[in-house]
């Protein structure tokens, strides 16, 4: 069977390029695979249908890349979920509109059975916990692209971590990115919470109103996303560091975890993974079991579309279980938010957030 999908938001991470991951001259002339179009068109189950933008212009050239008929371009999200009967709606705006988008999409005569949210899932968790809410009373199933969920090899990590018990107890984990945390280091925290399955308790938190997206991106209005970091204790105990204060020409995504039974260091910029099994109190290295090199940005990243869009047709066949859920994403999002609140607040901040933080508001692109 072949499902219909209809996007709403025609601009970077739809399909038409992001700055700082593509080639500037590439960026908005023509199709990029690294996208929600281009996790589409991997699979041959998925076809793309519709597109929906109030800007002509975004919406035209997507139109023209991704050849979806000018009778299928709208130029609200709305006469797009009124007019078209589709599978799949695929947020794709900017983070403080998700909520709106997804909610209508849920509600709508479109009848999606599968919201696929961009990354993070909200600007603040009450309208996370809302666009849940809207899912589960419409029987939607939403999936947030935190896009390393769906690559193989974080997947097997996943697995060795969790299921066999390669570390045994973790104990610590330091992990770094670049700023800022919204737009890029939830892909960080999000790795974590999935690694660590493990809720967060106690955050202190940084934050350095540093954003170097607002000059790359010509940004004609500024946003609360910034640089940050601080520490996580989880409900088991982990002690977790992060550090998403350094510009991206000299950061790399890196992670150290301690374990009980061994050691782990991941760095995804540079493709190095290594892992050392303690015994006798000596670390003795090893290969990762049914891991072959590192994961690549030029690889595992671009392909982590095709195989969310792979993974959405098996939900809609019914032989899937959500790897990515609504509830998943609110767990990074909070201590996102905890960051802030911590900073601002000079104070250790308690998880899960209780009113009034979950109506605290972090703006992004």
């Amino acid at each position: 069977m072949t499902y219909k999908a209809g996007i709403i938001g025609a601009g970077g991470i739809a399909g038409m390029g992001i700055l700082g991951m593509h080639d500037e001259e590439r960026i908005g002339e023509g199709r990029i695979q690294a996208s929600h179009a281009g996790g589409y068109e991997a699979t041959d189950r998925i076809d793309l249908v519709a597109i929906a933008d109030v800007d002509q212009e975004k919406r035209d050239k997507f139109g023209t890349a991704w050849d979806i008929p000018s009778s299928h371009r709208y130029d609200s999200h709305e006469s797009m979920l009124d007019t078209e009967s589709l599978d799949i709606v695929s947020v794709c705006t900017p983070s403080l509109m998700h909520a709106d988008h997804t909610i209508d999409a849920a509600h709508s005569s479109a009848n999606p059975d599968i919201i696929w949210c961009e990354k993070p899932i909200a600007s603040r968790v009450s309208d996370a916990e809302e666009m849940i809410r809207a899912c589960d009373d419409t029987d939607t199933e939403l999936v947030v692209n935190h896009s390393f969920r769906f690559t193989e090899k974080q997947q097997q990590l996943c697995k060795l971590i969790q299921d066999e018990n390669l570390l045994g107890d973790v104990q610590s984990v330091t992990a770094q990115f670049r700023m800022e945390l919204m737009r890029n280091s939830t892909h960080l925290i999000d790795t974590l919470v999935q690694l660590l399955d493990s809720q967060a308790r106690k955050v202190s938190g940084y934050i350095t109103g540093e954003n170097e997206a607002v000059d790359s991106l010509n940004a004609d209005r500024r946003v609360d996303d910034a640089g940050g970091g601080g520490f996580v204790v989880t409900e088991d105990e982990t002690f977790v560091t992060l550090d998403c204060t350094i510009p991206r020409d000299s950061s790399s995504m890196t992670y150290q975890f301690i374990g009980s039974e061994g050691k782990l260091y991941l760095n995804n910029d540079d493709g190095e993974w290594r892992y050392w099994r303690l015994e006798d109190g000596e670390h003795i290295e090893e290969p990762l079991p049914g891991i072959e090199g590192a994961w690549t940005w030029e690889n595992d990243y671009t392909e982590s579309f095709g195989n969310a869009a792979a993974h959405i047709a098996d939900l809609l066949d019914g032989d899937a279980e959500n790897r990515s859920s609504g509830r998943d994403a609110v767990r990074s999002l909070e201590i996102i938010i905890a960051f802030y609140v911590s900073h601002d607040t000079d104070a250790h901040v308690s998880l899960p957030l209780s009113q009034p933080l979950q109506d605290v508001e972090i703006t992004s692109w």
